[in-house]
């Protein structure tokens, strides 16, 4: 009776009876040690306290623990008095999972404190999703249905490499990463290619091949353009897993059949097949008014 004893103390132990702990031995290694994510107020208990718990357990420490800043409202700490609360919960309902977890990542310094306005959501969400990210993949996929029925068109494979060698490069910096919890620039790798892919289609004007009727160049040039819309797919699935899957499906895949492909052949260039039907479906991002 004598003796305090913290909530917190008990409450750290879950992150490891979860799993299993001490009971379940097998299931318990196969997730443990782990990496673990906690907000900066409780830096010490997650880096000193529960490793100290680990340590007198005989059990591995933690893998790493992932420190992450605050979220203002406003230039100011989030406060039920001061009304300045943002309540996910609403973000999703009104903006959808997707485009939240989006600006999360990319609105967002992980690791410092930031600031959220709906303002500034508004205005990431109308320049990098609707703008640059929905509108490529809306003009691609309308631009394949147009000029090519709607089907993946014939393509030289010597031709134009632009996007294929770049890609790999693309791939391992999109690891490197990943590998060191650098969410942000992970995330900004596949911008880089959104961004490019415009530029590409703005270099080569495909409207004006069409016209044209060239039948070299212009199935060449919508080819990479799909080939590389696919290759981001996959990049942005583990930040925004719906709009991943839908891309993909509007690409012609079968979602749950390709996923049990192995990474590495999933990033091979040339999934996409000859005739292999495109779907355009509505805008992934609407913009908002």
């Amino acid at each position: 009776k004598d003796q305090v004893m913290y909530v917190w103390f008990d409450a750290l132990v879950n992150y490891i009876s979860c799993l299993g702990w001490p009971r379940d031995k097998k299931q318990f290694k196969k997730f443990w040690p782990g990496v673990q994510v906690a907000g900066k107020d409780n830096l010490r208990q997650q880096t000193a306290m529960w490793q100290a718990m680990l340590m007198s357990a005989g059990l591995p420490t933690s893998q790493h623990v992932l420190i992450f800043g605050f979220i203002n409202s406003g230039g100011q700490k989030m406060s039920k008095s001061l009304g300045n609360v943002i309540n996910p919960v609403e973000l999703v309902q009104k903006y959808g999972t997707d485009a939240t977890r989006y600006f999360l990542v990319a609105g967002l310094t992980a690791y410092e404190d930031s600031d959220f306005t709906y303002e500034r959501f508004e205005e990431k969400y109308n320049s990098a999703l609707a703008n640059e990210f929905g509108n490529l993949v809306s003009r691609v996929l309308a631009m394949t249905e147009k000029y090519y029925g709607g089907v993946v068109p014939k393509y030289n494979v010597d031709s134009d490499k632009f996007f294929q060698f770049d890609l790999k490069t693309d791939w391992k910096q999109y690891d490197f990463f990943m590998r060191n919890f650098k969410l942000e620039e992970a995330l900004n790798v596949a911008w880089e290619d959104i961004r490019r892919c415009n530029a590409y289609i703005d270099k080569n004007k495909p409207w004006e091949l069409a016209a044209n009727n060239d039948d070299e160049i212009l199935p060449d040039v919508i080819y990479n353009l799909l080939e590389t819309i696919r290759h981001i797919a996959w990049m942005i699935l583990p930040f925004m897993p719906k709009t991943a899957e839908k891309i993909l499906i509007q690409l012609g895949f079968d979602f749950e059949k390709e996923s049990t492909n192995e990474i590495e052949e999933l990033r091979k260039w040339g999934r996409l097949k000859l005739g292999q039907k495109i779907n355009k479906g509505e805008s992934l991002f609407p913009r908002l008014s």
